[in-house]
């Protein structure tokens, strides 16, 4: 089984939502997880009321502090758009890609929908793509 690390700076928000759509699509054949570097007290609620409205309840997950064991057991990093590569670059060169997605935190509902969207959308070219993925992983659900 493929695994991918998505990694923000709070893992409250973006690499959360990247997680669960990851693990939706993933249909047993790739798993994700997320972490963060500093971590915020819990995730963002609007967060978890957008990606109900895509039927996945986040409702229940928790930050978590990234560990050098996840790095190594990730067959690819994902880092958010936050600078997180920044803190820790060594951890990061020989298996990652930086994606450049707004920070949801603060953001109005409709800003984090779009948020939401582009992850999912950046998901599933991800599972299309040529690193390791087909198209069979991505499902039709939304």
């Amino acid at each position: 089984m493929k695994r991918i690390l998505f990694v923000c700076v709070e893992n409250a928000g973006r690499s959360q939502m990247a997680e669960a759509f990851t693990n939706r699509y993933g249909k047993g054949q790739v798993s994700a997880q997320s972490a963060g570097i500093r971590l915020a007290d819990k995730i963002n609620p609007a967060v978890v009321a957008a990606m109900a409205e895509k039927g996945i309840d986040i409702s229940s997950k928790r930050p978590k502090m990234l560990t050098n064991q996840m790095i190594q057991e990730a067959d690819l990093i994902i880092t958010m758009g936050c600078g997180a590569e920044d803190l820790c670059p060594g951890f990061f060169l020989r298996k990652s890609l930086d994606w450049k997605i707004d920070d949801p935190k603060g953001k109005q509902l409709s800003a984090i929908r779009e948020i939401r969207d582009e992850i999912e959308e950046r998901i599933k070219q991800l599972f299309a793509s040529k690193i390791g993925f087909t198209r069979d992983f991505v499902s039709n659900t939304n």
